[in-house]
């Protein structure tokens, strides 16, 4: 599937934010090891720590779903004219699951990293 195509998964995916207090709707898709696509939108809480981003989510919902191994995440905003990148939590949490491939919706069109380049020292249990 197309950077762009796996974006519009995330537009689709940020139409069901629940970000009543930001106002800031992100989605995510991740695709897993066997090509198969989870979606997640961030979860606000009055209580700001225990909102849930979008990469989360989708994760969280890849995982519970049985995956173990993880091979994109693709990332929108529908709130931002600026590219939107993972927090540095979310960033951790992919390395937990072989993450490879991160892309970012942006002006111009999609922004394709390596988890590496976003998180080139990431905590890893040998």
């Amino acid at each position: 599937m197309s950077a762009e195509e796996l974006i519009a998964e995330a537009r689709a995916a940020a139409a069901n934010a629940y970000a009543p207090y930001s106002r800031f709707r992100v989605g995510a898709v991740v695709v897993d090891e066997d090509g198969n696509h989870h979606t997640g939108a961030n979860v606000e809480n009055s209580a700001y720590g225990s909102t849930i981003c979008a990469e989360g989510a989708a994760i969280s919902r890849a995982v519970s779903g049985g995956a173990r191994r993880l091979d994109t995440v693709a990332v929108s905003c529908l709130d931002s004219e600026e590219a939107v990148y993972p927090c540095g939590n979310c960033r951790q949490l992919m390395a937990e699951f072989g993450v490879r491939r991160v892309l970012v919706d942006g002006p111009g069109g999609p922004r394709e990293h390596t988890l590496a380049d976003l998180l080139p020292f990431g905590f890893r249990i040998p």
